[in-house]
């Protein structure tokens, strides 16, 4: 971007002239990236919904803690439908840096107009799910996946471990393809900066960094919603949370993985009162299968991209997209944040007929957001187990359990 601004102070001419060989380089990064998304969603969504039907059924413990896993997530993401466009009304991107943004995306992205009611409703079943994934419709797309991923857990052990095996390797298959693709994001992330300051100037900054300040905004209120969770819902007083969390929000900074959080974790919860063996079963299914942020997060990118473009989001559209953020969650807890960014958020602005193109850029500022998403998701993984473990008996917990 800075260079591309150099470029555009130096000589306009210049910028105009250079712009038709460097973004179609961006473009085709952007579109070898989108490529991924429909196969990638439908892999990590089968075998994420069949890896959670598996914990539920795995005890009174694990089905508790699936339970807790699934209505936080549904409450993180109605905080952000309605905390959001209270804070893009309260602290508004300048006219100047917003007409910036939208001019340096506006040749790289199409919206699609509002569904009516009726329309939405027929949409959610596919006539042929085939035609809904090349037409990359990923409404009907998911809801197909959803009832064909719950039936895979109806049939024999011996179908269902095949079939389950065979969307694991896709989904892994297309882990390498998207890698591959991420490997050259410098230069795509570069061909697309570039053309964007070169249409957009100085203004561009402007408007990438209030993106970065309101989604990082999100993420502290995410994280002020777990601990009034595990206030007023779990039953600990803030300060014993807060003290018993500080070893494992100091990891969390560090590493910027759940994952790598989870002996951390592990001693939280100890020193909340779980009992070890109950945690030992909850935090792995949590690292496992929930991350707290993931839809508060992932929908404010969406909803910050349709403010930005001026489109209006109707209550159904927000309802879709906190359905689809949903099972997003579910279908990318796992992977690495540059590749979850992409498979998790492109799904729900398809959904709602919100401009994909930005994404490509935006996942390049994602660093720091991301620090508020792992602090909120451990503070979301230890609120939860905690309340799963102390809603069961003593003797509930099941062996063999794994994330």
């Amino acid at each position: 971007m800075l260079l591309g601004i150099g470029v555009e102070m130096i000589s306009v001419d210049w910028g105009t002239a250079s712009l038709p060989y460097v973004e179609p380089i961006g473009l085709l990064w952007l579109n070898a990236l989108k490529m991924t998304i429909v196969p990638l969603v439908v892999a990590l969504l089968v075998t994420g919904i069949t890896a959670t039907a598996d914990a539920a059924r795995a005890g009174k413990l694990a089905g508790r803690a699936v339970a807790t896993f699934l209505g936080a997530n549904l409450l993180a993401g109605l905080m952000t439908l309605l905390v959001l466009p209270l804070l893009l009304r309260l602290f508004p991107l300048s006219a100047g840096a917003a007409e910036g943004l939208r001019h340096g995306l506006g040749g790289t992205t199409e919206t699609a107009p509002s569904p009516t009611f009726a329309d939405f409703l027929l949409s959610l079943i596919p006539t042929n799910p085939v035609a809904a994934a090349a037409d990359t419709a990923i409404l009907p797309l998911i809801v197909f996946t959803t009832i064909f991923a719950f039936a895979i857990t109806r049939v024999g052990a011996n179908e269902r471990a095949t079939l389950s095996g065979f969307f694991k390797a896709l989904g892994d298959a297309m882990l390498v393809v998207i890698g591959w693709v991420l490997a050259l994001a410098p230069i795509g992330v570069f061909a697309l900066g570039y053309a964007l300051a070169v249409k957009a100037g100085v203004a561009a900054f402007g408007g990438l960094l209030h993106y970065v300040l309101m989604l990082s905004a999100i993420g502290a209120c995410t994280i002020i919603l777990g601990l009034l969770l595990a206030v007023f819902v779990v039953g600990v007083p803030l300060p014993r949370f807060v003290r018993a969390m500080v070893p494992t929000f100091a990891v969390a900074i560090s590493t910027q993985s759940s994952l790598a959080s989870l002996p951390a974790m592990l001693k939280s919860s100890a020193d909340l009162g779980v009992d070890p063996k109950k945690a030992d079963i909850v935090l792995p299914l949590a690292v496992a299968l929930f991350r707290f942020t993931s839809p508060a997060m992932n929908l404010a990118v969406v909803v910050y991209v349709a403010w930005l473009f001026g489109i209006e989001l109707s209550p159904w559209e927000m309802a879709v997209g906190l359905a689809v953020a949903l099972a997003a969650a579910l279908s990318s807890v796992s992977l690495p944040g540059s590749i979850s960014f992409v498979t998790s958020i492109a799904p729900i602005a398809i959904s709602m007929g919100v401009p994909v193109a930005p994404l490509g850029l935006l996942v390049a500022v994602e660093t720091f957001p991301d620090i508020f998403r792992t602090l909120g998701n451990v503070v979301g993984d230890v609120a939860a187990t905690k309340f799963a473990a102390d809603g069961v008996e003593d003797d509930a917990p099941s062996a063999g359990v794994t994330p």
